[in-house]
C-alpha cells in the first residue's frame, strides 16, 4: 500500500496517470465506432484510407523538422521565461514545412497513383489536417510543466467530435472520401482547442524569435533526415504493399497494426512524462540519470512482453471478434507485428537519452541502416507472403536498430549497456524493491 501512495503522490507518476487516462477514455469511445467503421469500409478501402494516411505520415517527420518533446522541452529549459517566443518560432517554422509538404505528397502521389482518381483525392484530403498538426507543439508546454490534465481533456473532446462525425457517415452510408475527411477533422478539432487551452492556461503571447528558431533548427535538424528514415522502415510497408499487391493487403496489415499500436499510448505517456526528469538528472547526478533511463527501459519491456504474450495466443479470436471473417488474413501479421512493439518504445525512449548525451547526428547511421534493412526485407518478402512478410520486416528491422547496429558505434554503447541492465530480472525487482521502501 505505500508502494501505491507513494506513487499517487509523484508528480511524474500524476502526469502520466493523465495522459493515460485521457488515452483510455479516447480508445473507449472509439472502440466501436472504428470496428463498425472498418466493417464497413472493408479491406480494399480501409486499406486506401491507410494508404493515404501513410503518405501525410511518412512525410510528417519532415513536417516537424525533427522538433519533438524533447527538443521544445530543452528549449523552454535554455529560454526561462520565454515560452511563447519559443512555441511561436516552432509553429511557425512547422506551418511552413507543413504547406511544403502538403504540396509535394499531392505531387507525388499524382505521378506513382496517375490513373486512379479516388485515390488522389483521398490522399489530398488527408493532407488537409498537416497544417493543423502545428498546434501539436502545445502539447509540449504541459508537458513540461507536467499539467497533461489539460491537454488529455482536449485530445478527448476533439476525439468525440471525430467519432460523432464517423458515426453520422455510417448512418448516411457515405462513401470513403467522407471518412478521409473525418482523419483531418480531428486535428483541426484538436488544434483549434489545444491554442484556446493554451491562452486560457496562461500561457504567453506566441511570438517569434529568428535567434531562437535558428537554435531550434540546430538541434531538430538531426532529427529531420532521421525521421524520415525511420518513416522509411515505418510507413514504406503500406505503400509497398499497395504498389506491389493491393490496397487489401493494405487493410489487413493496418488492421493488425491498429490492435497491436492500440494500448501504446500508454508507453507514450510514460516516456512523455519521464522525459523531463532525467533531462534534469542529467544535470545533476549521472548514477540518478543512469538509474532513470534504465527504470523506463524497464517498464517498456516487461509491459510489452506481457502484451504482446496476450496478442500472440489470442490473435485469431481478437480479429474474429472485433472485425468478422473478412479480416481473418490479419491474424499472422498481427502475431508478428505484436512483437516489434517493444523495440519500437525503446527507440523512442532512447531519443531522451540521445539528446542529453548531445549525439543527435550520430543516429542518423541508425535509421539510415535500418531503413535499407526494411526496404529490402519488404522487396524479398511481401511478394512472396504479403502483410506477413511486411510485418516481419518491420519487426527485424526495429530488432536491428535498437540492439544491432548501435553496436558499431561507440558513443552508443554506453545505452546498450543500459538497456540490458534493464531486461535483467533483477534489476525490475530491486526497483520494485526500492519504490517500496520510500
Amino acid at each position: 500500500m505505500k508502494f501505491f501512495r507513494n506513487l499517487l503522490r509523484n508528480k511524474v507518476a500524476k502526469n502520466a496517470g493523465w495522459l493515460i487516462a485521457g488515452n483510455i477514455a479516447q480508445m473507449v469511445v472509439s472502440f466501436f465506432v472504428n470496428i463498425f467503421t472498418v466493417r464497413y469500409l472493408g479491406p480494399s478501402n480501409y486499406g486506401l484510407i491507410n494508404y493515404a494516411g501513410a503518405y501525410t505520415a511518412f512525410i510528417t517527420s519532415f513536417c516537424t523538422l525533427g522538433l519533438g518533446s524533447n527538443i521544445i522541452i530543452k528549449a523552454f529549459s535554455d529560454n526561462p521565461g520565454k515560452d511563447g517566443e519559443v512555441l511561436g518560432s516552432a509553429m511557425l517554422l512547422r506551418s511552413v514545412s507543413s504547406l511544403l509538404s502538403a504540396l509535394m505528397i499531392i505531387g507525388i502521389v499524382s505521378f506513382a497513383d496517375r490513373g486512379e482518381p479516388l485515390t488522389i483525392i483521398v490522399v489530398a484530403i488527408c493532407c488537409l489536417g498537416l497544417e493543423f498538426q502545428v498546434f501539436t507543439t502545445l502539447n509540449y508546454w504541459f508537458q513540461s510543466k507536467l499539467n497533461s490534465k489539460v491537454s488529455s481533456i482536449v485530445s478527448l473532446a476533439a476525439y468525440i467530435i471525430t467519432a460523432l462525425f464517423k458515426i453520422l457517415l455510417l448512418a448516411l452510408e457515405k462513401s470513403v472520401v467522407w471518412f478521409a475527411f473525418a482523419t483531418s477533422l480531428d486535428l483541426i478539432v484538436s488544434g483549434i482547442l489545444l491554442y484556446i487551452s493554451y491562452r486560457r492556461n496562461g500561457g504567453d503571447r506566441l511570438s517569434f524569435s529568428r535567434k531562437i528558431a535558428y537554435s531550434l533548427l540546430k538541434d531538430g535538424s538531426p532529427f529531420i533526415l532521421i525521421g524520415l528514415m525511420v518513416a522509411v522502415y515505418g510507413y514504406t510497408d503500406k505503400l509497398m504493399l499497395k504498389q506491389m499487391l493491393d490496397t487489401a493487403e493494405v487493410g489487413y496489415y493496418s488492421t493488425a497494426s491498429a490492435i497491436c499500436t492500440m494500448w501504446t499510448f500508454v508507453l507514450k505517456a510514460i516516456i512523455d512524462s519521464m522525459s523531463p526528469s532525467i533531462i534534469e538528472a542529467r544535470k545533476r547526478d549521472r548514477a540518478a540519470y543512469e538509474n532513470a533511463n534504465c527504470r523506463l527501459y524497464t517498464i517498456i519491456i516487461y509491459s510489452c512482453a506481457a502484451v504482446s504474450l496476450v496478442f500472440t495466443f489470442s490473435g485469431k479470436y481478437i480479429i474474429l471478434f472485433l472485425y468478422g471473417k473478412e479480416y481473418l488474413p490479419s491474424v499472422t501479421p498481427f502475431r508478428i507485428l505484436t512483437w516489434y512493439t517493444a523495440f519500437s518504445y525503446l527507440g523512442v525512449a532512447r531519443q531522451v537519452w540521445v539528446v542529453c548525451e548531445n549525439i543527435q547526428k550520430k543516429a542518423i547511421y541508425i535509421t539510415a541502416s535500418g531503413a535499407a534493412i526494411n526496404v529490402g526485407i519488404n522487396f524479398l518478402l511481401i511478394p512472396v507472403i504479403g502483410a506477413s512478410g511486411a510485418a516481419l520486416a518491420t519487426l527485424l528491422t526495429e530488432a536491428c536498430a535498437v540492439f544491432v547496429i548501435p553496436l558499431f558505434i561507440k558513443e552508443y554503447r554506453p545505452n546498450i549497456k543500459l538497456m540490458l541492465k534493464s531486461i535483467n530480472p533483477k534489476y525490475l525487482i530491486g526497483e520494485i524493491r526500492e519504490l517500496a521502501k520510500e
